[in-house]
């Protein structure tokens, strides 16, 4: 599915600066300023100056939250963005990060293996839960481009926790509400591979030997079915 840019100008916007280069610009003002960041129930804090603050938002990172401040502006990030900043990116630092996060959200390991495979390929992802999905992934800034994925984070790990996908039903409903918003349905069924892990799900670092593979779930169109072609289309299809 083509990208649904917002507006005449806005993939002339998203070529002129891909999301990789907003990154790394946000990575390098972080280390330099050896930002650490401050758990606060289910998310962390995160100060920042007048340059970040601009790098935050265009790079699509956490939330600013309003304050009495005038010379800082602090920013809310969830839970994978905490972690993906601090252990992929290593440009923040947070205590305890990992045990924190795990007690905090079920299933955290999957989500976070999710969101990670997707920020490493330079999708911007953001929350789904407005779509009854884990996440939704836009091929740019979200105010110049539509989300194009709906994304579910699927594993077999402990029951497969979120509960979801495990009759047709579940996937019909699922599809019809993706298709009459525009969105491809993602599911990323993510699996340990016990041959290279400890088995140690505890511990971060064995987020590595999680692997993730792709499945993109359509609806099958009536309106293409073989035995509803034209007269003129089953003499192609013959002559084939």
């Amino acid at each position: 599915m083509a990208a649904r840019w917002k507006g005449k100008t806005a993939e002339a916007k998203a070529l002129a600066e891909p999301m990789s280069t907003i990154v790394y610009r946000l990575q390098s003002s972080l280390i330099e300023s050896n930002s650490q960041g401050i758990l606060s129930g289910s998310s962390v804090l995160l100060a920042a100056h007048e340059e970040q603050t601009e790098l935050f938002i265009h790079a699509c990172f956490g939330r600013p939250v309003i304050t009495t401040e005038k010379n800082k502006q602090w920013f809310q990030l969830c839970l994978e963005e905490a972690f993906y900043l601090c252990t992929v990116m290593k440009c923040i630092k947070i205590v305890e990060l990992w045990d924190y996060m795990s007690s905090k959200r079920v299933n955290f390991p999957i989500l976070y293996k999710a969101y990670s495979h997707l920020r490493t390929k330079n999708w911007v992802v953001r929350a789904g839960s407005q779509y009854g999905v884990d996440f939704v992934a836009y091929r740019h800034h979200p105010a110049l481009v539509h989300s194009e994925y709906a994304v579910i984070a699927s594993s077999a790990e402990e029951g497969n926790e979120n509960g979801r996908l495990k009759v047709w039903s579940d996937f019909h409903c699922t599809l019809r509400l993706c298709g009459s918003v525009a969105k491809t349905l993602l599911v990323l069924h993510i699996s340990r591979n016990y041959n290279d892990c400890d088995g140690a799900s505890s511990s971060p670092w064995n987020i590595n030997y999680y692997s993730v593979e792709e499945r993109i779930v359509a609806r099958w169109n009536p309106e293409q079915s073989r035995e509803n072609c034209t007269v003129a289309e089953k003499e192609s299809c013959k002559s084939s």
